[in-house]
């Protein structure tokens, strides 16, 4: 049982991306704090009313989310909000 449900968060344009590897599950946001908040509101609505051990998922599993970031200088940063045009 794997008690860890991983995700990837990168920069998309002007949003935030984050995908789970192991769930199709996949959402952003304007900011890195809005696009996890996402996350856990997609993941637990996806995994509502499901059997996790059928899933190979441990109960109350946690969410471990990988972030992709540029360098200073390199275009938007973690911290950068992003307003519409």
């Amino acid at each position: 049982m794997n008690s860890v449900i991983h995700a990837h968060a990168q920069r998309g344009g002007r949003v935030w991306v984050v995908e789970c590897l192991e769930l199709a599950v996949v959402t952003q946001g304007r900011t890195l704090d809005e696009t996890v908040a996402n996350l856990g509101h997609a993941v637990a609505l996806h995994l509502e009313g499901e059997d996790l051990a059928t899933l190979g998922l441990a109960p109350d599993p946690v969410l471990s989310v990988t972030l992709e970031i540029r360098p200073v200088g390199g275009g938007p940063t973690v911290g950068d909000v992003v307003k519409p045009d």
